[in-house]
């Protein structure tokens, strides 16, 4: 019962938060491993920066982190020390590429999987004392339908899913969404193909998940990005930099910078849902 009130008392300290600063908050998930899905979210991120936007990355695959390594980045404290009590939200965030800024969290430690609810509300409070302002908070899950995957998948105000040409990830992503629609009740899914070959292969990839998700759900999916195969995102990877950064005018790139200028044009409702207060709370007081 304890736990109820303080999570009670710091959501409604949440609140308190200014109600004009808009959040647009994107979860990036994927039904399996090996899609992509981190790559998508950091090439967002910046592509997003790159238009003036102010871009929070939470690397919310809790267990095993990857996005500072993906960049390159120097991180000497994470998510599981601001748990710990040991340090503020402030004092883990780390600067990336035009000026994104992430939330590491940590590798290879079993107990972040699992946040207790006392943790959840230590999560609740780093947010809510957060001094920066964004515009966007991008949260990058793990792969899966592991029950932190669909807690911050169904919090997001938008889902981006990705999926990539083959029988495991169209299944597997079905199931994402099955779950989050079945249980949650989460009804628009914005699709992301990642690494075909061809226009029209992106487009088949779509048609084969939304010919299953129509036939046996009640969802509204919508085909936002189709990204192709491009070499230059792995040489990228290896110099430890998004493709869009490093490779301004490859295919890959262009595709990402294509799918930052239609997620900056959706609408942030004025209800609380568009409220990065919102995300925490929702993220969090269910699990009360």
């Amino acid at each position: 019962m304890n736990n109820i009130n303080q999570l009670g008392d710091q959501a409604n300290g949440l609140r308190n938060m200014k109600k004009d600063d808009k959040v647009k908050v994107i979860a990036v998930t994927g039904g399996k491993g090996g899609v992509g899905k981190s790559n998508v979210s950091l090439n967002l991120a910046v592509s997003l920066a790159q238009k003036g936007k102010r871009v929070l990355v939470f690397d919310a695959d809790l267990g095993l982190a990857n996005l500072d390594v993906m960049l390159g980045v120097r991180v000497t404290k994470n998510l599981s020390h601001l748990l710990a009590g040991e340090c503020e939200l402030q004092d883990i965030l780390v600067k990336g590429p035009f000026g994104i800024t992430i939330v590491p969290a940590t590798s290879g430690t079993k107990n972040m999987v699992e946040l207790t609810p006392n943790e959840h509300a230590g999560l609740i409070r780093a947010f809510s004392e957060l001094e920066q302002q964004f515009d966007v908070l991008i949260v990058d899950t793990a792969a899966g339908i592991s029950d932190m995957v669909l807690s911050f998948a169904r919090a997001a105000q938008d889902v981006l899913v990705v999926v990539c040409d083959e029988p495991t990830s169209i299944t597997d992503a079905y199931a994402l969404i099955k779950v989050l629609n079945r249980e949650y009740g989460l009804f628009r899914f914005k699709i992301v193909a990642n690494m075909v070959r061809s226009l029209r292969e992106g487009q088949e990839l779509f048609a084969k998940l939304s010919k299953v998700s129509d036939r046996f759900l009640d969802v509204a999916i919508e085909l936002v990005a189709i990204v192709p195969f491009d070499e230059n995102v792995r040489k990228a990877v290896r110099k430890q930099k998004t493709v869009v950064d490093a490779f301004p005018k490859s295919p890959a790139s262009i595709a990402f910078k294509t799918l930052a200028n239609r997620a900056a044009n959706w609408p942030v409702p004025d209800t609380a849902g568009g409220h990065l207060e919102f995300f925490i709370e929702q993220l969090i007081l269910p699990e009360a």
